[in-house]
């Protein structure tokens, strides 16, 4: 299996953790792989038209986004498995994801706000919206903290990451204890401090 892998990409973190909880990582081999959303990967789009990773080639097809690979993962694990089988702890797991995932959207849409588009173009009305989601995300994963290893518990868990590594200077832990206290301990897991964000 080929992973297309950059190492900013909390999508990608997710993937990761999830072949290092299950024993596969060894199984993948990296491709280190640069997206933009303006400027085309030739590459990058023959694998995944949406031009987006992380995607895995497996067997001459490729699977993308991170949710699926993350499923396909555990589905081939034989020994830990981190997708609820089914009841309430799967939908309460795929919808930890979902808020996960979707913070990183949002801190996503205000960085690119930020950084991609001209400064007389900004729209500083898009860049808050899109901030406000993220400390929306972060309250409600306060109020429901992950008490298992599960996707939701991953998802949340890079997604946290993700903010410590692109916005350092927001304050998520003060007003959210339990939740820094839970994301101090889970980012003791050798699968989370070898998938650390950093620039290329």
């Amino acid at each position: 299996m080929k992973l297309l892998y950059a190492p900013t990409s909390a999508y990608t973190r997710k993937v990761m953790v999830v072949a290092h909880e299950t024993g596969q990582v060894d199984d993948i081999e990296i491709v280190f792989t640069t997206a933009s959303p303006v400027t085309p990967n030739e590459d990058l789009n023959r694998a995944n038209p949406l031009g987006k990773i992380p995607a895995l080639v497996v067997d001459g097809e490729t699977l993308f986004d991170s949710r699926v690979i993350c499923e396909f993962l555990d589905a081939r694990s034989s020994g830990v498995k981190v997708f609820p089988a089914g009841g309430k702890a799967r939908w309460r797991a795929l919808t930890q994801q979902a808020l996960g995932d979707g913070l990183i959207d949002a801190a996503l849409g205000a960085r690119y706000e930020a950084l991609m588009r001209p400064a007389e173009r900004q729209w500083q009305g898009w860049r808050d919206a899109q901030l406000a989601k993220v400390h929306r995300a972060v309250a409600s994963m306060a109020d429901n903290v992950p008490s298992n290893l599960t996707i939701g518990a991953i998802a949340c868990g890079c997604a946290l990451g993700y903010l410590d590594f692109r916005y350092p200077e927001i304050d998520w832990r003060s007003p959210h204890p339990l939740l820094a206290d839970w994301f101090a301990a889970f980012s003791e897991r050798p699968s989370m401090k070898m998938t650390v964000p950093m620039d290329a």
